[in-house]
């Protein structure tokens, strides 16, 4: 599995976990449905920004956002 594949797989069992659409999701990190949808997908690669707003966002706890960050393809905290 590629890492892009990785943190999308990750981010959206975590997004299915805190049981938030996608939608939802969007609005808490002030990003379009569509560029959600397209890291849910592996179709687009996230900032380290943006993998700490999302993680914030899912209320991911620290050791979780490490591995997220990882699959992102960036150096734990």
């Amino acid at each position: 599995m590629s890492q892009q594949q990785d943190f999308a797989a990750r981010l959206r069992w975590w997004r299915r976990q805190r049981s938030l659409s996608q939608l939802d999701l969007a609005g808490r990190t002030d990003v379009s449905q569509r560029h959600l949808s397209f890291l849910e997908l592996g179709r687009a690669s996230p900032s380290r920004d943006m993998v700490m707003r999302l993680a914030t966002a899912l209320d991911v706890p620290l050791r979780q956002q490490n591995s997220l960050l990882t699959a992102a393809g960036f150096a734990p905290v």
